[in-house]
């Protein structure tokens, strides 16, 4: 597949410059072909019985397979989620965090991540997003680094793997950004969140989480798909692997377009999108306040993001404010062609 052909899968970059796959992935025809054929097999043949429900789990199978071989984990290291906040709250509320416990994040993460954070109960030290700031608030009171392995601000790439062995401290890492931008290996990652609708492109409210030892969460958040068998009183017995941690149901018209979804980059995926991300940087370098980034993310330094945001749309260019900041993002997915970023330009 050459990165033309790519484009014609999109029908929105017919009309479009898209750059915001870090909100929402453009969706492509054989993604909403399959959403779209399965919605119409529940319609004409019903959601009950034995071959649907059948049906239901082969998709669940398959997609936790198709997810935990993008990352490297086994498929029992997965459970499938609803988002990326789905999976951290999962993990925060499984640790079991006291409040004389401290979880050490960076002052530039989305609150997806914040609030699970709040919520767990443990004091949440902010540091700098910088490695050695961040290392540098490890106490012996520290049980969890919490951390985006690409910040949603401006595309930095922070050495989450490398952090959690310098700190020896567990690591919970946010891949919202990360993984279908650039190559992710769950290996030595205690925690990774993956979204699916995001840079791999797939539907709304799909997404995964890793956990590379089961047996040391916690089941806070029970669903019918973390029992094998349970009592009257609801005690369980805890379906094998990370399963145990699956939240609940996602439909299957969902999971049939997010497998489609995982089919269809191709292998020049990340080279293609770094290659774009760079273009794009050298390209808006003469006109805007770049702030220093990585990844497939450039952001930024605009006096009112939000009615540039609004004007960049106008002109058939999507991109994003970042609340708070100042700061517009751009987006550079496998996709993104040159007439794209020639667009954003001329926009400005």
């Amino acid at each position: 597949m050459t990165p033309e052909e790519g484009r014609a899968l999109f029908p929105v970059l017919e009309r479009l410059a898209y750059l915001n796959a870090g909100t929402f992935g453009p969706l492509a025809r054989p993604t909403a072909d399959a959403v779209e054929q399965q919605l119409r097999s529940d319609l004409e043949r019903g959601r009950f019985g034995k071959a649907y429900f059948e049906r239901m789990l082969a998709l669940r199978r398959e997609a936790r397979d198709a997810l935990a071989e993008l990352v490297g984990a086994a498929p029992e290291q997965l459970a499938l989620t609803g988002s990326t906040t789905d999976g951290c709250n999962i993990v925060l509320a499984g640790l079991g965090l006291e409040p004389e416990d401290e979880v050490v994040t960076t002052s530039e993460e989305h609150f997806g991540l914040l609030g699970a954070l709040h919520a767990s109960g443990a004091r949440v030290v902010v540091a700098d997003p910088d490695a050695e700031a961040i290392l540098a608030a490890v106490t012996p009171r520290t049980r969890l680094l919490a951390l985006s392995q690409v910040l949603w601000t401006s595309g930095r790439v922070l050495p989450v793997r490398e952090l959690r062995e310098q700190a020896n401290v567990p690591v919970l890492v946010d891949g919202a950004q990360s993984v279908g931008a650039i190559p992710v290996d769950a290996a030595g990652i205690d925690f990774l969140t993956i979204s699916g609708q995001k840079w791999l492109c797939g539907p709304d409210s799909t997404g995964a989480l890793v956990v590379e030892d089961p047996e040391r969460l916690r089941v806070a958040r029970p669903s019918y798909f973390s029992q094998t068998s349970y009592l009257p009183d609801g005690s369980f017995e805890p379906a094998c692997g990370a399963a145990r941690f699956d939240p609940g149901w996602i439909s299957s018209a969902a999971l049939a377009g997010l497998l489609a979804a995982l089919r269809l980059p191709p292998e020049w995926r990340f080279e293609r999108a770094a290659e774009q991300t760079g273009r794009c940087r050298e390209l808006l370098a003469p006109h805007v306040d770049l702030v220093p980034g990585g990844a497939t993310l450039v952001a930024f330094r605009a006096p009112d993001p939000a009615a540039l945001v609004a004007a960049l749309a106008e002109a058939g260019v999507v991109v994003r404010e970042i609340p708070r900041t100042g700061l517009v993002r751009v987006s550079c997915g496998w996709w993104t062609s040159d007439d794209d970023l020639a667009r954003l330009v001329a926009a400005l």
